[in-house]
């Protein structure tokens, strides 16, 4: 899913970044007695490193996304924050082999390796934003209407200036060179959510809100942070966000 784009890099990273990221137990992020909300918490705005290590980061906790199709046996987490300006992500991805060749923006991203964000931000209609980024650093952002499950994106008008993302990703290999995992992070502004209702979030605005990721190492694998029924456009079946 400051105008910038990134590049991704291909890197090794110490041990001490690797447990960060990859061998420790993820932590749970603050929940509500309800499972199904998630508490985000504020931060001041920061610039995206592409491997979790900006010290905003440490505020809040890792939460798990579950196994929902496929044979894979992948760990996946994620973080969210949010500012005055918009909305931060954080997926880290464990994995032994990067399935990405598409080099554009607005591809069909989710054909390949790639994690996801959706923001339903007013239950009033059934209107919602999806967000897509690739280990190869390519974006997907549009609006979604979804009318009795037909639906179709939109892309953004006017991509520029305080409506475009910043988003950084990462591939982690070890000192034998193998792929261990990818790291995504993003910035998706508010402006960008225009004209969504309930934009910008105050303390105690609740959105619905769900995160995926699909991974082809040696067939369809997915994860998602609240099950779905049918697909991951299932918005009815979105988790809740609440914003402290």
């Amino acid at each position: 899913m400051a105008s910038q784009i990134s590049s991704f890099a291909r890197t090794e990273l110490p041990l001490m970044v690797l447990c960060f990221s990859l061998a420790t137990q993820p932590a749970r992020a603050q929940v509500e007695k309800d499972a199904n909300t998630l508490i985000v918490k504020h931060t001041s705005d920061f610039e995206l490193t592409g491997d979790g290590n900006a010290p905003a980061w440490t505020a809040t906790n890792w939460f798990p996304l579950q196994k929902y199709k496929g044979a894979a046996t992948y760990d996946t987490q994620a973080k969210l924050l949010y500012s005055d300006t918009g909305i931060y992500g954080l997926f880290s991805c464990t994995d032994k082999k990067i399935n990405a060749t598409l080099r554009e923006d607005f591809a069909d991203l989710y054909r390949e390796d790639v994690v996801e964000i959706f923001f339903w931000t007013d239950e009033s209609a059934p209107l919602y934003f999806e967000y897509e980024l690739s280990p190869l650093n390519y974006e997907l952002a549009i609006i979604v209407p979804n009318f009795g499950g037909d639906f179709f994106g939109w892309k953004p008008w006017h991509y520029e200036g305080a409506r475009k993302t910043r988003h950084n990703t990462r591939i982690i290999k070890d000192n034998k060179g193998d792929t261990t995992a990818w790291i995504a992070e993003f910035f998706i502004p508010y402006a960008l959510l225009k004209p969504l209702k309930n934009v910008p979030p105050k303390p105690g605005t609740q959105w619905r809100m769900n995160m995926y990721r699909i991974d082809y190492d040696q067939e369809y694998s997915s994860w998602t942070w609240r099950p779905v029924k049918t697909n991951f456009h299932d918005y009815e079946r979105f988790g809740t966000i609440r914003f402290e």
